[in-house]
């Protein structure tokens, strides 16, 4: 297929038709009020569409089908077999309708087109298609018992799963909990973020087309403190699953106890630290790798190296080879495809970051790369990937999590100072080790209290390995055969022969 241009992608873009209704027992709906809210592209600050703004009478209307659906058992009681056929041809859509959604995706969050359609759409399908295929390979347990006795352990579904997710990755985040939730007979209402709606109200036709029953996979955008706490109370909603922030997961534990102690599995935020030792095997490499993890997505990614810390002897050598390497971090139109640091999502994430970069300087780091926003001219919002130099663990910029292109650099003299201050935080989302001493990678791994260590590397593993977080980073996993256990209920059953 002949590659697209950013021509291209702008002409689709004018000739895109958007919906923007709520996704109700299999048919598009205007929110029960008849509100909306206006989605606006970061790229140019032009109105994509209209969304259909839900509330706690939607939350409602749309809980009710699900469970009535969940009820019948004609998703929930079917063959693990036909859920799996139904899964594949779900993320076959996907992939058929590839262009379309990283499109949506593009214009709704800011993120390079390339990434959007080589990166997040695959993955999205591939997170559809891998829990499908595990499902009928899943076996129940039998106990050890006397002759006389049966003990079965058997899974089910749990029921009624709420899905809230982010703005940053918004089509593949779903993905990671549709993929599991919908393969083990759940039915789920997705929360998209009002930031981001676009993807996932355009799948939910992809679903029903693919033979998942009308009234399973139920989309309502709309804000968290209407739609979102709506479904937090509710009190047939069985599990509340979510990817975004600690304050707003911290929110969502206590909605839990307020209303029927539904299970809740968060998966909050992250200020990773990227640990580069002085026997680092390549340290161009590892250069190259610290600016991409920063600047890839905008440095809106929750296991960002936001983080870099340098062991002080190659510190001089190695800062400028990060510095040189983030210049091949440029921002700029996202729909070109040479693209490949976009905009932030909106002007209240723009301000955010820059709000950051001014606390940098007014606790003293250094400014050595960035920190200005560009492309002002565009009516996008853009901010150049920054790095700070001379900053210590205890700065704002060092504690908190940004959420955009922003790196701290601290240095350490020690293995043991290193998992010090790689420890000193809330969080315990991911980090990474880089050195030739497989005794180090080994022990700093095991000393660091993260979900996910990557040793010379950074963001590495697939569908197959677990994705989660320490602390205050969260609970539960998505991604691996772990993340079924979020979805399905324990029974045991004992018989006496």
């Amino acid at each position: 297929m002949t590659t697209l241009t950013r021509a291209d992608w702008e002409q689709r873009a004018k000739d895109l038709k958007i919906e923007g209704r709520a996704y109700i027992n299999g048919e598009y709906t205007a929110a029960v009020s008849g509100d909306t809210f206006e989605c606006i592209s970061p790229v140019d600050g032009r109105l994509l569409a209209t969304v259909a703004s839900c509330d706690a009478d939607d939350a409602q209307r749309a809980v009710e089908n699900a469970r009535a659906t969940f009820n019948s058992g004609v998703w929930s009681r079917l063959a693990p077999a036909k859920r799996k056929a139904a899964m594949l041809r779900f993320a076959a859509l996907l992939k058929a309708n590839a262009q379309e959604l990283a499109l949506l995706e593009t214009l709704d969050m800011g993120k390079p087109i390339s990434d959007s359609l080589n990166i997040d759409v695959p993955g999205a399908a591939n997170a559809l298609s891998w829990s499908g295929e595990a499902i009928d390979k899943i076996y129940d347990e039998v106990a050890a018992t006397p002759h006389d006795q049966l003990g079965l352990v058997t899974r089910e579904p749990v029921g009624v799963v709420g899905a809230i997710v982010p703005w940053n990755f918004p089509l593949m985040m779903a993905c990671w909990k549709l993929g599991p939730a919908l393969s083990t007979g759940n039915s789920v209402i997705l929360k998209p973020s009002e930031k981001s709606p676009l993807t996932a109200i355009r799948i939910a036709a992809l679903a029903v087309e693919a033979g998942i029953p009308k009234g399973v996979f139920n989309v309502l955008p709309g804000y968290g403190h209407t739609v979102g706490n709506a479904l937090a109370l509710h009190m047939d909603v069985d599990t509340l699953v979510f990817t975004g922030s600690t304050k707003i997961a911290k929110q969502l534990l206590i909605r839990s106890g307020e209303s029927n102690m539904k299970r809740v599995w968060l998966e909050a935020g992250g200020k990773s630290p990227n640990i580069v030792f002085a026997d680092a095997p390549d340290l161009q490499a590892a250069a190259e790798s610290a600016a991409g993890a920063i600047a890839f997505n905008q440095g809106e990614v929750c296991t960002a190296g936001s983080r870099l810390l340098v062991e002080r002897s190659i510190k001089d050598k190695f800062l400028p080879l990060v510095i040189e390497a983030l210049k091949g971090w440029k921002p700029g139109n996202p729909l070109d495809p040479a693209t490949n640091v976009g905009a932030l999502v909106d002007t209240q994430q723009m301000n955010t970051v820059l709000s950051y970069i001014e606390a940098g300087h007014a606790d003293g780091a250094k400014l050595v790369a960035g920190g200005k926003r560009t492309l002002e001219e565009t009516g996008g919002t853009y901010v150049e990937p920054t790095i700070f130099d001379g900053v210590t663990n205890a700065m704002k910029i060092a504690q908190e999590e940004i959420f955009g292109p922003v790196l701290s650099v601290i240095t350490f003299d020690s293995a043991e100072e290193a998992v010090k201050i790689a420890n000193d935080t809330v969080y315990g989302l991911a980090a990474a080790v880089w050195t030739a001493d497989i005794s180090k990678a080994h022990l700093t791994a095991k000393a660091l209290r993260a979900g996910s260590v990557w040793v010379n590397q950074y963001d590495g593993g697939d569908m197959t390995a677990p994705f989660g977080g320490f602390k205050q980073s969260g609970n539960g996993r998505d991604k691996s055969l772990h993340a079924f256990d979020k979805y399905t209920e324990l029974k045991a059953t004992w018989i006496k022969l």
